[in-house]
């Protein structure tokens, strides 16, 4: 009964528009959507704020960076993200970033750290507290949260540190170790082979990283699985603090639609982050 119903649900998002559908079932009811702000002059630079209403003071802001392989995406397809994280009493933060082949490598992660200060900065407005402080992606998005979370080059252009302002990361089906680049794509957004090893989470994991919760489908056919495994085991070796999940009912793309409901069944992953995010502490404080 189970595989059946899982098989049609997969059925469902291959027929149907999968983000429509996730997003016109997203919550309403207390949740404040404000929209089409901006975090840094220049295209490709919006952002979408979700919050509870009325505002709940002391909220955790997590800023979302979804997927699209570092190729496109826009901040407007995550509804059912924002509102999600906003129904359930967190201040969700959804930017757009600049994507090849306008941008290579480092732009996006500099948009993300852009992002990340002006979220800090503006989130209380709607009730959040800039302590608990969140980072979450999703696939390339993944890579992004990591990377601003690990190598803290990015975060102190814009006057933060990562070990001290970011109270956890989520990363869900990201890309952590994925040398050798083997398409030409990847090859034109990444650069020369030398500086490669820069675009690589695992390569800055250090005893001071922020709590991460790390989760991939048990098979995908767009991201190894893998990539969560070594950067989990990385993170365990150097005594960091690291929630690992694997899903075996979802894929790629379906990972994260099980965060909306009525997919919630396809995988725990909603409730897994969610937890997460309620049991660490503001930034600084351990955990």
């Amino acid at each position: 009964m189970y595989a059946w119903l899982t098989s049609l649900t997969m059925s469902l998002f291959a027929a149907l528009s999968p983000v429509a559908m996730l997003n016109a079932l997203a919550p309403h009811a207390g949740v404040a959507q404000v929209t089409d702000l901006s975090y840094a002059e220049g295209p490709r630079h919006g952002v979408d704020i979700y919050a509870p209403t009325p505002v709940r003071q002391g909220a955790p802001i997590v800023v979302f960076f979804y997927g699209g392989g570092w190729e496109d995406g826009d901040r407007r397809m995550y509804r059912f993200v924002g509102a999600t994280l906003a129904a359930h009493g967190m201040v969700a933060v959804i930017p757009d970033y600049r994507v090849y082949p306008a941008a290579r490598f480092p732009d996006f992660i500099e948009d993300g750290a852009r992002a990340v200060a002006w979220a800090r900065t503006h989130g209380p407005a709607y009730g959040g507290d800039p302590a608990r402080l969140f980072l979450m992606g999703h696939s390339a998005g993944a890579q992004i949260a990591t990377l601003l979370s690990l190598d803290p080059t990015w975060l102190a252009k814009v006057g933060l540190d990562p070990a001290r302002d970011i109270a956890g990361t989520i990363g869900l089906a990201g890309p952590y170790d994925f040398l050798p680049l083997d398409t030409p794509t990847l090859k034109a957004i990444f650069g020369p082979s030398d500086t490669w090893a820069r675009s690589q989470p695992i390569n800055y994991v250090t005893a001071h990283a922020p709590p991460m919760f790390l989760a991939a489908p048990w098979s995908d056919d767009s991201v190894d699985p893998g990539n969560t495994r070594r950067l989990a085991a990385r993170l365990r070796a150097s005594g960091d603090t690291v929630v690992e999940r694997t899903y075996r009912f979802v894929g790629h793309r379906t990972l994260l639609g099980a965060f909306a409901a009525p997919f919630t069944f396809l995988a725990s992953v909603r409730a897994d982050v969610l937890g997460f995010i309620d049991a660490r502490p503001a930034a600084g404080g351990g955990g």
